[in-house]
Formats: structure tokens, sequence, C-alpha cells
């Protein structure tokens, strides 16, 4: 008895995710492209000012090492 309910819940389960799956709107090549440049664009933008900012962070640390210990 225990597993014919839990078929009957996964079709009605099935049923209502196929349900929600016409509801949804697509978005067109044209949006999917732009919004993946604009994501690329992004990381790669933080990626180096990330980057960068480690470097300063770095050198700035290494030269308080430097100075505190007297090198």
């Amino acid at each position: 008895m225990n597993m014919m309910k839990s078929i009957s819940r996964f079709r009605s389960f099935l049923t209502e995710v196929r349900a929600e799956f016409s509801k949804v709107t697509w978005p067109g090549r044209k949006e999917v492209y732009a919004t993946t440049l604009v994501v690329l664009l992004t990381t790669f933008f933080f990626g180096f000012y990330l980057y960068g900012l480690d470097l300063a962070l770095s050198y700035l640390a290494a030269e308080l090492t430097n100075f505190l210990t007297g090198a």
C-alpha cells in the first residue's frame, strides 16, 4: 500500500512539474548571449581588480614586515 501511495505522489509531482514548466518564459538567444557576455565581463573585471588588490596588499604586507623586522 505504501509503495502505491509513493508512486501516486510521484506521478502527481511530475504532473505539477510539467504544468509549471509550461508557465515558464524562456529567454531568447539574444538575451542569453547578452546576459552571458555581461556575466563574463563582470567576472573578468572583478577578477583583475581583486588580483591587483591582492598584489598591492601583498606588497604592503611584505614592506611592513621588512620594516618591523629591520631587514
